[in-house]
């Protein structure tokens, strides 16, 4: 009765341009991101780029959540608003902090399996920017959200696999070798880009209990 009763009132929609905004700032991040795995001279502009795009991400954030509390019809369970917000903004957090990690020990190099990392990482952002526009209407757009649901999970495993394999590498090169600080920063890189990744299985995971309770 209440969800017939909700359905019949206007809808505030300001939130799926904020969703749409905030998607969009992920994906621009996780491709600095993958430029600032190439190395080189030019990481310190990747790494610039991903703490401003942080900010932005950071005020489109803090507006969802203003409209939260300002809005009588929200066009879909508040809680869900706020959780699907904060679990993307957690993905672009997750990129800065691996940033401050690469600021503080210089690093201009990276790992072949660091920047597979990166790939997927951007092929994540992409399916959760493709994703956030078909919540406008949740019914019609099922399938597909599912779909991109099962990709991110299956992006998550890959990047399991590449962690693992990535520390076995350091090890085999740095540790086994006594050369501890290297296999300490590059154990830390490979473990911060696997919680990119799963900080965007977390937001798959919030479209998917959206999607349950709205069809």
């Amino acid at each position: 009765m209440l969800g017939w009763f909700r359905a019949l009132l206007p809808r505030e929609d300001k939130f799926f341009d904020l969703f749409e905004r905030h998607s969009r700032i992920l994906v621009a991040g996780a491709e600095a991101l993958q430029k600032l795995l190439a190395g080189g001279e030019g990481v310190k502009r990747h790494c610039d780029e991903i703490v401003q795009l942080e900010d932005q991400a950071d005020a489109i954030t803090r507006d969802v959540l203003l409209a939260v509390r300002k809005s009588f019809i929200t066009p879909f369970d508040r809680g869900d608003i706020k959780d699907l917000i904060q679990s993307m903004d957690d993905a672009i957090d997750m990129m800065h902090k691996l940033v401050k990690t690469v600021i503080l020990f210089e690093k201009t190099d990276f790992d072949p399996l660091m920047q597979e990392m990166g790939t997927i990482i951007v092929e994540a952002a992409k399916l959760t920017a493709e994703a956030v526009p078909l919540l406008d209407k949740v019914a019609a757009n099922l399938v597909r959200l599912g779909q991109i649901a099962e990709e991110i999970t299956r992006i998550e495993e890959r990047a399991d696999h590449l962690h693992d394999a990535g520390l076995k590498d350091l090890f085999k090169r740095h540790a086994a070798k006594g050369d501890a600080m290297a296999y300490i920063v590059g154990s830390e890189l490979y473990g911060q880009l696997e919680k990119v990744v799963d900080r965007f299985e977390d937001v798959a995971n919030e479209i998917s209990g959206i999607v349950i309770e709205n069809v």
